[in-house]
Protein backbone atom coordinates (compact mmCIF):
# COMPACT_ATOMS: atom_id res chain seq x y z
CA UNK A 1 0.00 0.00 0.00
CA UNK A 2 1.82 2.88 -0.85
CA UNK A 3 0.11 5.17 0.19
CA UNK A 4 1.80 4.54 3.90
CA UNK A 5 4.61 5.96 2.46
CA UNK A 6 2.80 9.56 3.84
CA UNK A 7 3.41 8.19 7.28
CA UNK A 8 7.11 7.44 6.39
CA UNK A 9 8.04 10.57 5.20
CA UNK A 10 6.95 12.33 8.23
CA UNK A 11 7.00 16.41 6.16
CA UNK A 12 6.31 18.83 8.60
CA UNK A 13 7.71 21.29 6.17
CA UNK A 14 8.84 24.83 6.83
CA UNK A 15 11.19 26.11 9.95
CA UNK A 16 11.97 29.53 10.82
CA UNK A 17 11.85 32.62 8.71
CA UNK A 18 12.83 36.36 8.88
CA UNK A 19 12.74 37.77 12.56
CA UNK A 20 9.93 39.83 13.85
CA UNK A 21 10.92 40.48 17.03
CA UNK A 22 14.89 39.17 17.59
CA UNK A 23 14.24 36.44 20.18
CA UNK A 24 16.45 34.29 21.40
CA UNK A 25 16.42 30.86 23.00
CA UNK A 26 18.78 28.51 24.69
CA UNK A 27 19.97 25.46 22.84
CA UNK A 28 19.04 23.15 25.65
CA UNK A 29 20.75 19.67 25.16
CA UNK A 30 23.25 18.70 22.97
CA UNK A 31 26.80 19.51 23.27
CA UNK A 32 27.62 19.71 19.64
CA UNK A 33 25.37 22.98 19.61
CA UNK A 34 26.76 25.16 22.67
CA UNK A 35 27.93 28.30 21.93
CA UNK A 36 29.08 31.40 24.19
CA UNK A 37 27.65 33.62 21.77
CA UNK A 38 25.36 36.07 23.69
CA UNK A 39 21.34 36.51 22.13
CA UNK A 40 20.49 39.75 21.61
CA UNK A 41 17.32 40.06 23.04
CA UNK A 42 16.20 40.29 27.02
CA UNK A 43 15.19 36.74 28.19
CA UNK A 44 14.10 35.67 31.45
CA UNK A 45 15.23 32.19 32.75
CA UNK A 46 12.71 29.50 33.51
CA UNK A 47 12.75 27.08 35.88
CA UNK A 48 13.86 23.84 32.92
CA UNK A 49 16.43 25.87 31.83
CA UNK A 50 14.95 27.24 28.90
CA UNK A 51 15.05 30.50 27.64
CA UNK A 52 11.55 32.20 26.55
CA UNK A 53 11.21 36.32 25.60
CA UNK A 54 10.75 38.45 27.75
CA UNK A 55 7.44 40.28 27.74
CA UNK A 56 8.70 43.90 26.55
CA UNK A 57 9.87 42.25 23.61
CA UNK A 58 6.72 40.12 23.02
CA UNK A 59 4.78 42.05 20.01
CA UNK A 60 7.59 44.53 19.72
CA UNK A 61 7.39 44.71 15.56
CA UNK A 62 4.50 44.25 13.68
CA UNK A 63 4.86 43.22 9.65
CA UNK A 64 2.26 45.06 7.22
CA UNK A 65 3.10 42.15 4.92
CA UNK A 66 2.00 38.72 4.49
CA UNK A 67 3.42 35.37 3.97
CA UNK A 68 0.48 32.88 4.27
CA UNK A 69 -0.35 33.21 0.55
CA UNK A 70 3.18 32.14 -0.51
CA UNK A 71 3.32 29.30 2.09
CA UNK A 72 -0.27 28.29 0.54
CA UNK A 73 1.03 28.55 -2.75
CA UNK A 74 4.24 26.39 -1.38
CA UNK A 75 2.17 23.54 0.13
CA UNK A 76 0.77 22.59 -3.48
CA UNK A 77 3.82 20.74 -3.28
CA UNK A 78 3.06 19.29 0.01
CA UNK A 79 -0.83 18.01 -1.86
CA UNK A 80 0.78 16.69 -4.78
CA UNK A 81 3.13 14.82 -2.75
CA UNK A 82 0.61 13.31 -0.67
CA UNK A 83 -1.55 12.53 -3.75
CA UNK A 84 0.93 10.91 -5.71
CA UNK A 85 1.96 8.87 -3.27
CA UNK A 86 -1.80 7.99 -2.41
CA UNK A 87 -3.43 7.66 -6.21
CA UNK A 88 -1.92 4.52 -6.82
CA UNK A 89 -3.67 2.41 -3.87
CA UNK A 90 -6.78 2.32 -4.85
CA UNK A 91 -6.22 2.76 -9.23
CA UNK A 92 -3.37 -0.37 -9.18
CA UNK A 93 -5.91 -3.19 -9.16
CA UNK A 94 -7.65 -1.30 -12.40
CA UNK A 95 -4.90 0.01 -14.27
CA UNK A 96 -3.39 -3.46 -14.25
CA UNK A 97 -6.08 -4.96 -15.80
CA UNK A 98 -6.30 -1.92 -18.49
CA UNK A 99 -2.90 -2.28 -18.97
CA UNK A 100 -2.87 -6.12 -19.11
CA UNK A 101 -0.25 -6.80 -15.92
CA UNK A 102 -3.36 -8.52 -14.00
CA UNK A 103 -1.02 -11.30 -13.53
CA UNK A 104 2.17 -9.86 -12.89
CA UNK A 105 3.27 -9.10 -9.83
CA UNK A 106 6.56 -7.78 -10.65
CA UNK A 107 5.15 -5.46 -13.15
CA UNK A 108 3.10 -4.05 -10.97
CA UNK A 109 5.73 -3.44 -7.89
CA UNK A 110 7.69 -1.65 -10.28
CA UNK A 111 4.22 0.59 -11.30
CA UNK A 112 4.39 1.34 -7.35
CA UNK A 113 8.03 1.59 -6.15
CA UNK A 114 9.54 3.67 -9.67
CA UNK A 115 7.84 6.68 -7.93
CA UNK A 116 10.45 6.63 -4.89
CA UNK A 117 12.91 5.47 -7.16
CA UNK A 118 12.22 9.24 -9.34
CA UNK A 119 11.59 10.74 -5.66
CA UNK A 120 15.35 9.77 -4.38
CA UNK A 121 16.91 11.42 -7.43
CA UNK A 122 14.49 14.68 -7.15
CA UNK A 123 15.32 14.80 -3.63
CA UNK A 124 18.78 15.64 -4.40
CA UNK A 125 18.49 17.18 -7.68
CA UNK A 126 16.50 19.91 -5.87
CA UNK A 127 18.99 21.25 -3.31
CA UNK A 128 21.39 21.99 -6.33
CA UNK A 129 18.71 23.76 -8.21
CA UNK A 130 17.39 25.47 -5.14
CA UNK A 131 21.26 27.22 -4.54
CA UNK A 132 21.54 27.80 -8.70
CA UNK A 133 18.39 29.27 -9.95
CA UNK A 134 16.46 30.20 -6.38
CA UNK A 135 13.72 28.76 -4.28
CA UNK A 136 10.86 30.29 -6.45
CA UNK A 137 12.22 29.26 -10.27
CA UNK A 138 12.96 25.69 -9.12
CA UNK A 139 9.06 25.25 -8.01
CA UNK A 140 8.60 26.38 -11.81
CA UNK A 141 11.05 23.78 -12.89
CA UNK A 142 9.59 20.97 -11.18
CA UNK A 143 6.10 21.52 -12.09
CA UNK A 144 7.36 20.29 -15.24
CA UNK A 145 8.01 16.62 -14.60
CA UNK A 146 5.06 16.56 -12.16
CA UNK A 147 2.62 17.64 -14.77
CA UNK A 148 4.30 15.14 -17.56
CA UNK A 149 4.40 12.87 -15.44
CA UNK A 150 0.46 13.14 -14.35
CA UNK A 151 -0.81 13.31 -18.45
CA UNK A 152 1.96 10.33 -19.22
CA UNK A 153 0.22 8.38 -16.36
CA UNK A 154 -3.73 9.08 -17.43
CA UNK A 155 -2.52 8.22 -21.35
CA UNK A 156 -0.41 5.17 -21.02
CA UNK A 157 -1.41 2.14 -23.13
CA UNK A 158 1.23 0.35 -21.71
CA UNK A 159 2.84 -0.48 -18.68
CA UNK A 160 6.15 0.93 -19.84
CA UNK A 161 4.61 4.70 -20.49
CA UNK A 162 2.87 4.12 -17.30
CA UNK A 163 6.55 3.71 -14.87
CA UNK A 164 8.30 6.35 -17.27
CA UNK A 165 5.01 8.80 -15.70
CA UNK A 166 5.60 7.42 -12.14
CA UNK A 167 9.54 8.00 -12.40
CA UNK A 168 9.09 11.47 -13.44
CA UNK A 169 6.27 12.56 -11.02
CA UNK A 170 8.48 10.62 -8.24
CA UNK A 171 10.89 13.63 -9.82
CA UNK A 172 8.80 15.87 -9.22
CA UNK A 173 7.79 15.04 -5.87
CA UNK A 174 11.49 14.70 -4.48
CA UNK A 175 12.11 18.13 -5.67
CA UNK A 176 9.10 19.34 -3.73
CA UNK A 177 10.12 17.34 -0.61
CA UNK A 178 13.47 19.31 -0.48
CA UNK A 179 12.29 22.64 -1.68
CA UNK A 180 8.92 22.95 0.32
CA UNK A 181 10.41 22.98 3.42
CA UNK A 182 13.02 25.04 2.48
CA UNK A 183 11.17 28.13 0.78
CA UNK A 184 8.96 28.33 3.95
CA UNK A 185 11.41 28.44 6.49
CA UNK A 186 13.22 30.53 4.18
CA UNK A 187 10.16 33.10 4.06
CA UNK A 188 7.84 32.11 8.03
CA UNK A 189 8.17 34.65 10.73
CA UNK A 190 9.85 33.61 13.42
CA UNK A 191 6.95 33.31 15.76
CA UNK A 192 4.90 31.17 13.70
CA UNK A 193 7.51 28.86 11.92
CA UNK A 194 6.55 25.82 13.57
CA UNK A 195 2.93 26.03 12.67
CA UNK A 196 3.33 27.26 9.00
CA UNK A 197 6.27 24.12 9.21
CA UNK A 198 3.67 21.53 10.65
CA UNK A 199 0.99 22.50 8.31
CA UNK A 200 2.80 21.06 5.09
CA UNK A 201 2.80 17.43 7.08
CA UNK A 202 -1.41 18.35 6.98
CA UNK A 203 -1.20 18.90 3.25
CA UNK A 204 0.46 16.18 2.42
CA UNK A 205 -2.20 13.90 4.20
CA UNK A 206 -4.59 15.49 2.64
CA UNK A 207 -2.92 15.00 -0.41
CA UNK A 208 -3.47 11.41 0.57
CA UNK A 209 -7.08 11.24 1.33
CA UNK A 210 -8.14 13.23 -2.28
CA UNK A 211 -6.41 10.73 -3.64
CA UNK A 212 -8.53 7.86 -1.65
CA UNK A 213 -12.11 10.29 -1.96
CA UNK A 214 -10.91 10.20 -5.98
CA UNK A 215 -10.60 6.43 -6.57
CA UNK A 216 -14.32 6.08 -5.00
CA UNK A 217 -15.88 6.32 -8.66
CA UNK A 218 -14.01 3.11 -9.96
CA UNK A 219 -16.70 0.77 -8.89
CA UNK A 220 -18.83 2.27 -11.66
CA UNK A 221 -16.20 2.94 -13.85
CA UNK A 222 -13.05 1.12 -13.92
CA UNK A 223 -11.26 3.47 -16.93
CA UNK A 224 -11.65 6.14 -13.69
CA UNK A 225 -8.01 5.18 -12.62
CA UNK A 226 -7.02 7.76 -15.81
CA UNK A 227 -8.70 10.64 -15.13
CA UNK A 228 -7.33 9.84 -11.30
CA UNK A 229 -3.98 10.36 -12.51
CA UNK A 230 -4.49 13.14 -15.08
CA UNK A 231 -6.39 15.33 -12.46
CA UNK A 232 -3.03 15.42 -10.74
CA UNK A 233 -1.76 17.94 -13.53
CA UNK A 234 -3.81 20.41 -12.69
CA UNK A 235 -2.31 21.45 -8.92
CA UNK A 236 1.13 21.44 -11.02
CA UNK A 237 0.07 23.69 -13.52
CA UNK A 238 -1.40 26.16 -10.36
CA UNK A 239 1.73 25.18 -8.42
CA UNK A 240 3.84 26.93 -11.72
CA UNK A 241 2.01 30.03 -12.05
CA UNK A 242 1.51 30.89 -8.16
CA UNK A 243 5.55 30.47 -7.69
CA UNK A 244 5.88 32.65 -11.02
CA UNK A 245 4.27 35.69 -9.09
CA UNK A 246 5.60 34.49 -5.14
CA UNK A 247 8.80 36.29 -4.01
CA UNK A 248 12.21 34.79 -3.66
CA UNK A 249 13.65 33.97 -0.73
CA UNK A 250 15.13 37.27 0.98
CA UNK A 251 17.77 34.77 1.99
CA UNK A 252 18.80 33.63 -0.72
CA UNK A 253 19.04 37.11 -2.62
CA UNK A 254 21.41 38.23 -0.14
CA UNK A 255 23.65 35.23 -0.36
CA UNK A 256 23.59 36.13 -4.18
CA UNK A 257 24.34 39.97 -3.33
CA UNK A 258 21.20 40.60 -5.12
CA UNK A 259 20.24 43.67 -2.18
CA UNK A 260 17.74 45.37 -4.32
CA UNK A 261 15.50 42.11 -5.12
CA UNK A 262 15.91 40.98 -1.38
CA UNK A 263 14.72 44.74 -0.55
CA UNK A 264 11.32 44.12 -2.96
CA UNK A 265 10.63 40.44 -1.19
CA UNK A 266 11.16 41.81 2.03
CA UNK A 267 8.81 44.29 1.00
CA UNK A 268 6.10 41.95 -0.44
CA UNK A 269 6.75 39.68 2.62
CA UNK A 270 6.88 42.03 5.76
CA UNK A 271 6.02 45.67 4.49
CA UNK A 272 8.63 48.40 3.69
CA UNK A 273 9.02 49.06 7.47
CA UNK A 274 11.12 45.89 7.79
CA UNK A 275 13.20 46.33 4.45
CA UNK A 276 16.46 48.16 6.54
CA UNK A 277 16.28 45.74 9.71
CA UNK A 278 16.01 42.54 7.96
CA UNK A 279 18.97 43.46 5.30
CA UNK A 280 21.02 44.70 7.90
CA UNK A 281 20.33 41.50 9.71
CA UNK A 282 20.51 38.86 6.54
CA UNK A 283 24.12 40.67 5.83
CA UNK A 284 25.29 40.46 9.81
CA UNK A 285 24.95 36.89 9.62
CA UNK A 286 27.37 35.84 6.88
CA UNK A 287 24.88 35.69 4.22
CA UNK A 288 25.90 37.85 2.27
CA UNK A 289 29.62 37.41 2.64
CA UNK A 290 31.76 36.19 0.14
CA UNK A 291 31.68 32.53 0.92
CA UNK A 292 29.83 30.90 -2.40
CA UNK A 293 27.58 28.04 -1.99
CA UNK A 294 28.12 24.67 -0.41
CA UNK A 295 29.62 21.70 -2.74
CA UNK A 296 28.34 18.75 -2.04
CA UNK A 297 31.80 17.98 -0.21
CA UNK A 298 31.69 20.63 2.46
CA UNK A 299 28.68 18.74 3.93
CA UNK A 300 31.22 16.04 5.30
CA UNK A 301 33.37 18.87 6.31
CA UNK A 302 34.75 19.17 10.23
CA UNK A 303 32.68 22.42 10.17
CA UNK A 304 29.45 21.43 9.23
CA UNK A 305 29.23 17.52 9.41
CA UNK A 306 27.99 17.47 12.63
CA UNK A 307 25.10 19.80 12.14
CA UNK A 308 24.40 17.60 8.77
CA UNK A 309 24.86 14.16 10.58
CA UNK A 310 21.99 15.29 12.72
CA UNK A 311 19.63 15.61 10.04
CA UNK A 312 20.25 12.34 8.22
CA UNK A 313 20.07 10.47 11.88
CA UNK A 314 16.82 12.13 12.45
CA UNK A 315 15.32 11.04 9.15
CA UNK A 316 16.97 7.46 9.48
CA UNK A 317 15.21 7.39 13.46
CA UNK A 318 11.80 8.06 11.52
CA UNK A 319 12.13 5.28 9.26
CA UNK A 320 13.82 2.69 11.37
CA UNK A 321 11.19 2.87 13.79
CA UNK A 322 9.17 1.09 11.59
CA UNK A 323 5.92 3.15 10.98
CA UNK A 324 5.96 2.19 7.66
CA UNK A 325 5.65 -1.45 8.50
CA UNK A 326 3.14 -0.81 11.14
CA UNK A 327 0.88 1.31 8.97
CA UNK A 328 1.67 -1.72 6.61
CA UNK A 329 0.30 -4.11 9.25
CA UNK A 330 -2.72 -2.06 10.37
CA UNK A 331 -4.95 -3.90 7.50
CA UNK A 332 -4.93 -7.15 9.31
CA UNK A 333 -4.69 -6.05 12.81
CA UNK A 334 -8.25 -4.25 11.93
CA UNK A 335 -9.59 -7.32 10.07
CA UNK A 336 -8.78 -9.52 13.57
CA UNK A 337 -10.63 -7.22 15.24
CA UNK A 338 -13.59 -7.75 12.62
CA UNK A 339 -13.24 -4.18 10.61
CA UNK A 340 -13.15 -5.79 7.14
CA UNK A 341 -13.08 -2.84 5.29
CA UNK A 342 -9.84 -1.43 3.88
CA UNK A 343 -10.92 1.66 3.42
CA UNK A 344 -12.27 2.09 7.02
CA UNK A 345 -9.15 0.88 8.09
CA UNK A 346 -6.73 3.41 6.10
CA UNK A 347 -9.87 6.34 7.33
CA UNK A 348 -8.95 5.08 10.92
CA UNK A 349 -5.34 5.66 10.61
CA UNK A 350 -5.16 9.09 9.03
CA UNK A 351 -7.38 10.34 10.76
CA UNK A 352 -4.90 9.48 13.52
CA UNK A 353 -2.29 11.23 12.24
CA UNK A 354 -4.13 14.09 11.17
CA UNK A 355 -5.63 14.75 14.29
CA UNK A 356 -2.26 14.41 16.17
CA UNK A 357 -0.54 16.86 13.41
CA UNK A 358 -3.14 19.56 14.14
CA UNK A 359 -1.93 18.55 17.80
CA UNK A 360 1.23 18.75 17.00
CA UNK A 361 0.82 22.25 14.57
CA UNK A 362 -0.68 24.04 17.74
CA UNK A 363 2.39 23.14 19.96
CA UNK A 364 5.15 23.25 17.63
CA UNK A 365 6.07 27.15 18.49
CA UNK A 366 4.80 26.63 22.72
CA UNK A 367 6.27 23.08 23.25
CA UNK A 368 9.36 23.17 21.14
CA UNK A 369 11.01 20.41 18.63
CA UNK A 370 13.06 18.83 20.47
CA UNK A 371 10.33 18.03 23.38
CA UNK A 372 7.51 17.18 20.77
CA UNK A 373 10.22 14.60 19.30
CA UNK A 374 11.33 13.14 22.35
CA UNK A 375 7.71 12.71 23.45
CA UNK A 376 6.61 11.26 20.39
CA UNK A 377 9.44 8.74 20.09
CA UNK A 378 8.51 7.66 23.76
CA UNK A 379 5.07 7.31 22.92
CA UNK A 380 6.33 4.92 20.05
CA UNK A 381 7.81 3.12 22.41
CA UNK A 382 4.94 2.07 24.51
CA UNK A 383 3.57 0.20 21.66
CA UNK A 384 2.46 -3.36 22.37
CA UNK A 385 5.87 -5.78 20.58
CA UNK A 386 4.22 -8.83 21.77
CA UNK A 387 1.91 -10.47 18.66
CA UNK A 388 0.15 -8.07 16.14
CA UNK A 389 -0.71 -4.67 17.12
CA UNK A 390 -4.23 -4.43 18.33
CA UNK A 391 -6.58 -1.36 17.01
CA UNK A 392 -6.12 1.01 20.00
CA UNK A 393 -2.35 0.13 19.96
CA UNK A 394 -1.61 1.15 15.89
CA UNK A 395 -3.72 4.05 16.60
CA UNK A 396 -1.62 5.69 19.53
CA UNK A 397 1.36 4.25 17.46
CA UNK A 398 0.08 6.44 14.57
CA UNK A 399 -1.26 9.55 17.11
CA UNK A 400 2.81 9.24 18.77
CA UNK A 401 4.58 9.98 15.16
CA UNK A 402 2.15 12.54 14.10
CA UNK A 403 3.06 14.48 17.33
CA UNK A 404 7.04 15.00 16.70
CA UNK A 405 8.84 12.12 14.80
CA UNK A 406 6.50 13.07 11.91
CA UNK A 407 6.46 16.74 11.21
CA UNK A 408 9.53 17.52 13.06
CA UNK A 409 12.43 16.36 11.16
CA UNK A 410 11.94 18.09 8.09
CA UNK A 411 10.91 21.22 9.94
CA UNK A 412 14.18 21.05 12.34
CA UNK A 413 16.46 20.67 9.63
CA UNK A 414 16.11 24.02 7.73
CA UNK A 415 16.70 25.63 10.70
CA UNK A 416 19.78 24.29 12.05
CA UNK A 417 21.72 24.37 8.52
CA UNK A 418 23.49 27.19 7.97
CA UNK A 419 22.46 29.26 4.72
CA UNK A 420 25.45 28.30 2.08
CA UNK A 421 24.83 24.87 2.85
CA UNK A 422 20.71 24.40 3.73
CA UNK A 423 19.54 23.88 0.22
CA UNK A 424 22.43 21.00 -0.54
CA UNK A 425 21.84 19.50 3.29
CA UNK A 426 18.32 19.45 3.35
CA UNK A 427 18.63 17.02 0.38
CA UNK A 428 21.25 14.89 1.52
CA UNK A 429 18.56 14.38 4.73
CA UNK A 430 15.60 13.98 2.40
CA UNK A 431 17.93 11.62 0.61
CA UNK A 432 18.53 9.00 3.57
CA UNK A 433 15.03 9.30 4.33
CA UNK A 434 13.79 7.75 0.53
CA UNK A 435 16.46 5.99 0.27
CA UNK A 436 15.84 4.26 3.61
CA UNK A 437 12.00 3.98 3.27
CA UNK A 438 12.56 2.06 0.54
CA UNK A 439 14.46 -0.60 1.40
CA UNK A 440 12.83 -1.26 4.69
CA UNK A 441 9.65 -1.55 1.90
CA UNK A 442 11.35 -4.37 0.15
CA UNK A 443 13.13 -6.04 3.05
CA UNK A 444 9.90 -5.93 5.67
CA UNK A 445 8.11 -8.29 5.24
CA UNK A 446 11.21 -10.88 4.72
CA UNK A 447 12.27 -10.16 7.78
CA UNK A 448 9.04 -10.59 9.46
CA UNK A 449 8.78 -13.74 8.23
CA UNK A 450 12.62 -15.20 9.18
CA UNK A 451 12.36 -13.31 12.85
CA UNK A 452 8.54 -13.19 13.62
CA UNK A 453 6.56 -9.92 14.14
CA UNK A 454 7.13 -10.02 17.83
CA UNK A 455 11.06 -9.47 17.67
CA UNK A 456 10.33 -6.69 14.46
CA UNK A 457 8.23 -5.13 16.75
CA UNK A 458 10.33 -5.10 20.13
CA UNK A 459 13.32 -4.24 17.50
CA UNK A 460 11.26 -0.90 16.72
CA UNK A 461 10.95 -0.43 20.53
CA UNK A 462 14.48 -0.59 20.95
CA UNK A 463 15.18 2.33 18.19
CA UNK A 464 12.84 4.41 19.79
CA UNK A 465 14.33 4.15 22.84
CA UNK A 466 18.01 5.01 21.11
CA UNK A 467 16.47 7.63 19.06
CA UNK A 468 15.39 9.48 22.68
CA UNK A 469 18.25 9.26 23.76
CA UNK A 470 20.49 10.62 20.63
CA UNK A 471 17.46 13.78 20.33
CA UNK A 472 18.38 14.54 24.28
CA UNK A 473 21.31 14.96 23.99
CA UNK A 474 22.52 16.19 20.36
CA UNK A 475 19.17 18.13 19.16
CA UNK A 476 18.91 21.60 19.62
CA UNK A 477 15.86 23.76 20.37
CA UNK A 478 15.16 26.48 17.90
CA UNK A 479 11.70 27.62 18.79
CA UNK A 480 11.75 31.77 19.02
CA UNK A 481 14.96 32.07 17.52
CA UNK A 482 15.37 33.67 14.06
CA UNK A 483 17.88 31.85 11.33
CA UNK A 484 19.95 34.37 11.32
CA UNK A 485 20.78 33.61 15.64
CA UNK A 486 20.93 29.54 14.69
CA UNK A 487 23.51 30.37 11.97
CA UNK A 488 25.88 32.14 13.63
CA UNK A 489 25.85 29.91 16.80
CA UNK A 490 25.72 26.62 14.54
CA UNK A 491 28.16 27.38 11.88
CA UNK A 492 29.83 30.55 12.70
CA UNK A 493 31.91 32.07 10.00
CA UNK A 494 35.26 31.23 9.14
Amino acid sequence: KEARSCFGFGFGSGSTGLELGRVGNSTSGGTMFRSSVKPRSVKSQLSDGDIEESSLLKGQTTSSGSVLPYVGVASLGAILFGYHLGVVNGALEYLAKDLGIVENAVLQGWVVSSLLAGATVGSFTGGSLADHFGRTKTFVFDAIPLTLGAILCAMASNVETMIIGRLLSGVGIGISSAIVPLYISEISPTEIRGTLGSINQLFICIGILAALVAGLPLARNPLWWRTMFGIAAIPSVLLALGMAFSPESPRWLVQQRKISQAEQAIRKLYGKNRVTELIEDLSASGQGSEEQDAGWFDLFSSRYFKVVSVGAALFLFQQLAGINAVVYYSTAVFRSAGVTSDVAASALVGAANVFGTIIASSLMDKRGRKSLLITSFTGMVLTPYSGPLAVIGTILYVLSFSLGAGPVPALLLPEIFASRIRAKAVALSLGMHWISNFFIGLCFLSVVTTFGISKVYLGFGCICVLAVMYIATNVVETKGRSLEDIERQLSPPI
